[in-house]
């Protein structure tokens, strides 16, 4: 039988823990702390990645290559290949031109909406309180969509 040492050891790790010498908390970012600042080019695709939601790991399986390579675009100045660039766009659905940093064109003008507003700053929870709301948000939609198809 485990000892009560074992219990505290799986509670801290399973709960927040906080004391004056470490912190534990289930929402810290995964592997070590970078020893370098992000690149602009590397911070657009951090940015893209995070709003949807995958790890490094996740977008180089995505994309045919090792979250090392994914690592190193974020933070060291690279020049990618044109197909590269593409398939990186297309993972992330975002344009080339965002990656590069230009303004797209096609910008809309005006407010931005209220559903908008609100799901930029549901991009700002932890990615395990995004998860819930993009369930809930899910639901109701499909909800809402077989409703009026049943109607009709």
């Amino acid at each position: 039988m485990p000892n009560k040492y074992v219990y505290k050891l799986i509670f801290m790790q399973v709960f927040s823990y906080n004391s004056q010498t470490a912190e534990y908390a289930l929402d810290m970012p995964a592997g070590r702390p970078a020893k370098q600042p992000r690149t602009s080019f590397g911070e657009r695709i951090a940015l893209a990645r995070d709003q949807i939601g995958l790890t490094q790991q996740q977008l180089a399986e995505k994309i045919g290559t090792i979250q090392r390579v994914i690592s190193s675009w974020e933070r060291e100045p690279v020049a990618l290949r044109a197909d590269h660039l593409s398939a990186l766009a297309d993972a992330l659905g975002v344009s080339t031109d965002f990656l590069l940093g230009r303004q797209n064109a096609k910008q809309r003008g005006g407010p931005i909406g209220k559903v908008r507003q609100v799901f930029e700053r549901v991009s700002k929870l932890p990615r395990h309180q995004q998860n819930k709301v993009a369930e809930f948000v899910e639901a109701f939609v499909n909800q809402q969509t077989n409703g009026q198809k049943q109607a009709a």
